[in-house]
């Protein structure tokens, strides 16, 4: 109320002082106006006088010239006549003027000087009067003097009526303006306030997690974007709290953004955290004339976002967007996420020929097939191997900059299109507490040593104090490489390579996802089984099961052989036909490169070959959706699906299959799982598939659809609890922790030494 009365008052203030600002200035006009009327009346009446005064004055008429001056004296407003001789004695005069008239007035005395007409505002008698004095002549002699005068006292008058209208009309406006601002501050303003604080309350008190709907104005518009970010915010950390009273009470310990959080921050000591990754986490792309940033398709964004998210720091990446350079600042920095921005990203460029060489040459032609035992032969050019070198380089620079000014910093790097920036971060920085994970499979020492630079990837990953793959099967082949490959000490019971005074230990750390919260009232979101028929629909397809593949079109997904079991599931179990509809989410992937360009031509000859030898008008056994589907697209499919079929040829984890288990809240999904995944060490409870035994899949489709429901629940159960414990939470403390003990045992060992 308070605030209210004071913008009524500083309203009514403000009108009044502009207002009157107003009012004084067309007063002062008006009065101007009527003065300039007037000179103009006494001029025009003096020249139309002078004709006929002018030859009675020269004849000494004086009778006619005071018949002429009484017939003049009684005209509106004009207060008499006067008429002088040459001697400035009154000839005619009109009867009742002041005593003052006998004689010639100053202004017919500079009207004679000046020889022309002359009018002047006086006050005689208390009276404002206007006089208007014109010399006389006959044949160019001086004669005597006309001079008229006027009262003037109406000027004042009007201006004084002009006064009291305006302060009439100020009244007014300021009487409505009052009323007008009273409505609109109570509905357009202190009720929406109103209503924020009695929701404010009641989020305060658990009794709603919904965003209040603000008025979609500019006035709001601050206020409805924070208040969207304090309801997630508020949302999450009391389902987090709830989370963790309840595990309390049950003797559990779940990881949460929170607890990691903290973790880190007791780990760290406010030592700074640098993750390196060639993939970035938010792109800024250009869309017509506007800048929209998309978070890209990546197991490993999925993974890492939620930490830096938690933790804070840095994350140091390759800027592929093409507005990614606009966006950042002179030290190439922007704050993500850009509607909360909670961590930094960096952005290292490189020029299209180093990716050409770096990504799609070594690292994807190369290193990819060379690590997954896909049959598909890998690719070595030396001027691919000197743009990997330049490109860690790089990064390398990027990271060192980054680290200036920290003590005994923490990096944690990325994959395998790093594996020289250990070696070059830890001859710069030997504080730094390096570590790598390995997101891919680590193959047999065999196969690595096709590579024609093995030994300097090698070195290069052994710079590092901690080197992470997924399993433990991966760690074993990684040890066993080093073992014949250089000249090292294989520490096999601490599972470390001991070359040249370093030691880098190799452990496993399965990655997973951060396992999504249940919405408030997600019961009542649409049922699975509608979904379901609301998506079909949507596809132009009539069926009663729905299967699903989430993949980046990638030879190492093991797509074509998916669909084969497809086909030969339909052609074993007919009962299916036009009921069940698999619907595949490809992404494409590295289409610059020419294997993954005619994977996607052979995937689609694949679809449309199937989907030919079955379908009819209203159904088709395979949908292939091609494009970059984002988590939102996605999620329905899993939600709806009765099955999802994870049948990678080789996987260093594969985080599909823990997003599908994540997103069965109901329990009624079966997951078919390849056992050439890093994910069927972990979720035991899927059904497990040979991918390259095409019966064997198209069995477990048809175990899946007629498994009973509590069968489906108990093993989707049991994976969702591995999922909801082995959280990237939990993967990310695993991984900081492991790294904060190293330097207190590679001290002591040194010292020793």
């Amino acid at each position: 109320m308070r605030i209210t009365l004071r913008l009524i008052l500083s309203l009514i203030v403000g009108v009044t002082l502009a207002a009157s600002v107003f009012s004084y200035m067309q007063v002062r006009q008006e009065r101007q106006r009527l003065r300039e009327e007037t000179e103009r009346k006494a001029a025009i009446l003096a020249e139309s006088l002078q004709e006929s005064v002018e030859p009675l004055l020269e004849t000494k008429a004086e009778r006619k010239l005071q018949r002429i001056v009484e017939r003049f004296g009684n005209r509106e407003r004009l207060a008499g006549v006067a008429v002088y001789d040459s001697k400035g004695r009154p000839v005619a005069i009109t009867p009742g003027l002041p005593a003052v008239f006998n004689a010639p007035p100053e202004a017919a005395t500079e009207a004679v000087t000046l020889d022309r007409g002359i009018g002047v505002f006086r006050r005689i008698d208390n009276k404002p009067m206007h006089i208007y004095a014109l010399p006389l002549h006959r044949d160019d002699i001086l004669k005597g003097e006309l001079v008229i005068l006027y009262d003037v006292s109406h000027i004042a008058a009007e201006s004084s009526s002009t006064w009291r209208l305006n302060f009439l009309w100020i009244l007014v406006e300021t009487v409505i303006i009052a009323l007008v601002t009273m409505l609109i501050v109570r509905w357009s303003i202190a009720g929406p306030i109103a209503k924020t604080a009695e929701w404010m309350k009641r989020l305060r008190f658990g009794e709603t997690a919904e965003p209040i709907a603000l008025p979609q104005t500019d006035f709001f518009q601050p206020i409805a974007q924070e208040v969207v970010h304090l309801t997630a915010s508020l949302s999450a950390a009391r389902a987090a709290a709830e989370e963790e009273a309840r595990l309390r009470d049950e003797g559990e310990s779940l990881w949460t953004p929170e607890r990691l959080k903290e973790h880190v921050r007791n780990k760290l000591r406010g030592r700074p955290l640098i993750v390196v990754s060639n993939r970035e986490p938010y792109m800024h792309i250009r869309r017509g004339k506007e800048i929209v940033v998309t978070e890209p398709a990546s197991g490993l964004v999925t993974a890492l976002n939620p930490i830096l998210r938690a933790c804070g720091g840095s994350w140091v990446a390759h800027g592929a967007g093409d507005a990614d350079a606009v966006t950042v600042d002179s030290q190439n920095k922007v704050a993500v996420p850009p509607d909360d921005p909670q961590f930094t990203l960096k952005r290292v460029w490189i020029t299209r020929e180093q990716e050409e060489g770096y990504y799609f040459g070594f690292s994807n032609e190369g290193l990819w097939p060379l690590c997954h035992i896909a049959h598909t032969r890998p690719i070595f050019r030396a001027k691919d191997w000197l743009d990997y070198k330049a490109v860690n380089t790089s990064f390398a620079q990027s990271v060192l900059e980054e680290l200036e000014g920290g003590e005994e910093p923490f990096v944690l790097i990325q994959d395998y299109h790093f594996a020289l920036l250990p070696r070059l971060i830890k001859e710069k920085r030997p504080d730094a507490r390096i570590a790598i994970f390995w997101h891919i499979p680590w193959p047999n020492p065999e196969a690595f040593s096709i590579c024609p630079w093995q030994r300097s990837l090698l070195d290069g990953l052994l710079g590092a104090d901690l080197l992470g793959f997924h399993t433990q099967y991966h760690c074993n082949n990684f040890l066993e490489t080093a073992d014949r490959a250089l000249e090292s000490r294989i520490d096999w019971e601490r599972f470390a390579v001991n070359r040249e005074g370093h030691t880098t230990y190799i452990k496993p750390f399965p990655i997973s996802i951060a396992m999504p919260q249940l919405a408030p009232g997600w019961e009542g979101e649409e049922s699975k089984t509608d979904l379901k028929f609301r998506l079909l629909r949507e596809l132009g397809v009539e069926a009663w099961y729905l299967g699903v593949g989430v993949d980046r079109i990638d030879y190492t997904k093991g797509i074509l052989e998916r669909f084969q079991s497809i086909e030969r599931f339909l052609e074993h179990f007919p009962a299916y036909r036009e009921k069940m509809v698999f619907v595949e989410l490809g992404a494409p992937s590295r289409t610059h490169i020419r294997k993954y360009h005619d994977l996607v031509a052979e995937v689609e000859s694949e679809v449309d070959r199937i989907n030919w030898k079955f379908q009819t008008k209203t159904w088709k056994p395979i949908v292939f959706k091609k494009a970059h589907h984002t988590h939102d697209d996605i999620r329905p499919y899993y939600r709806a699906a009765d099955f999802c079929l994870v049948t990678s040829l080789h996987d260093g984890m594969n985080l599909v299959a823990k997003e599908y288990v994540a997103a069965c809240e109901d329990e009624q999904g079966a997951l078919i799982l390849s056992c050439f995944t890093g994910a069927s060490r972990e979720l035991e409870s899927a059904l497990m598939v040979n991918p390259y035994d095409i019966d064997q899949v198209a069995e477990a489709m048809q175990y899946a659809l007629e498994m009973s429901p509590e069968e489906r629940q108990s093993r989707m159960r049991k994976m969702r609890s591995t999922v909801k414990t082995a959280n990237v939470y939990a993967w990310a403390a695993s991984l900081v922790s492991e790294l904060c003990q190293i330097p207190h045992e590679l001290g002591e060992a040194q010292h020793s030494r």
